[in-house]
């Protein structure tokens, strides 16, 4: 089915499965390359879970090869955006179609490991907390370049100091909660200013954040999409700005 809802095209199986346990939000831009691998990786994966991929309105052929992936697996909804909008408006676009009970953002690339998506949501699912992030400093496999390890380390440190909490990794993708959680953050962000803005309001509400260790390898400078040294400066921003916020 192709409809136009909330300026978005949206491609979704007419034989969807009931209300998953888990939704997948996949946030993709300019992913051809890799798109097609971490949806079968997703796939793979043993839980009850639904993928809603957003293409934010890509240049290369990351719709063309959603379009054929949704048309051959109904666990699959892709949204796509008329203009380049930013990872947090597509997440927002994906939260907005979330049925599952807890929900996990994805990048389309291969930096994480969707097999870790298993004791991401086994605390949640058994009821001792609602939150967990997956550290990629907390032992396992993980490779990343020295610089954007030190920027890490330093916003993870802001993020204890200003909200009295003690996680290893503000910055991971793997931020998995309860669905109903992460839409009652009204999110804002349209670019890489929704990680900070995720755990600023995931602290400020109240939650603890329970972390797990999962694996990273984390792409070349070469093969692009690196974190610049100004978008650590509008994390800065953000953190102080959710904290003071009243």
């Amino acid at each position: 089915m192709l409809e136009l809802e909330n300026h978005v095209a949206r491609i979704e199986s007419s034989n969807r499965p009931q209300r998953p346990q888990l939704s997948v939000i996949m946030p993709c831009y300019n992913e051809a390359a890799t798109l097609a691998e971490i949806l079968r990786r997703v796939c793979a994966v043993d839980l009850d879970l639904e993928i809603i991929a957003v293409d934010d309105h890509s240049s290369d052929d990351t719709f063309a090869i959603l379009e054929t992936e949704a048309v051959n697996n109904p666990r699959i909804t892709v949204i796509r955006h008329p203009r380049n909008r930013g990872k947090g408006a597509a997440v927002r676009s994906g939260l907005a179609h979330a049925r599952g009970e807890i929900v996990i953002i994805q990048d389309a690339d291969l930096e994480y490991d969707p097999n870790d998506y298993y004791e991401l949501v086994q605390p949640i699912l058994s009821g001792r907390v609602d939150v967990v992030f997956g550290s990629r400093f907390m032992g396992r496999h993980t490779g990343m370049y020295f610089w954007n390890a030190l920027g890490n380390k330093g916003l993870t440190f802001l993020t204890n100091f200003l909200f009295n909490s003690w996680i290893s990794d503000m910055e991971t993708c793997y931020k998995a909660m309860r669905t109903e959680i992460m839409r009652n953050m009204q999110l804002e962000s349209n670019d890489f200013r929704l990680e900070p803005e995720i755990t600023a309001k995931v602290l400020r509400q109240g939650y603890r954040i329970y972390e797990v260790p999962v694996s990273y390898l984390g792409r070349t400078y070469e093969e692009g999409k690196k974190m610049r040294p100004i978008q650590g400066l509008y994390a800065i921003v953000a953190l102080l700005r959710y904290r003071l916020r009243k």
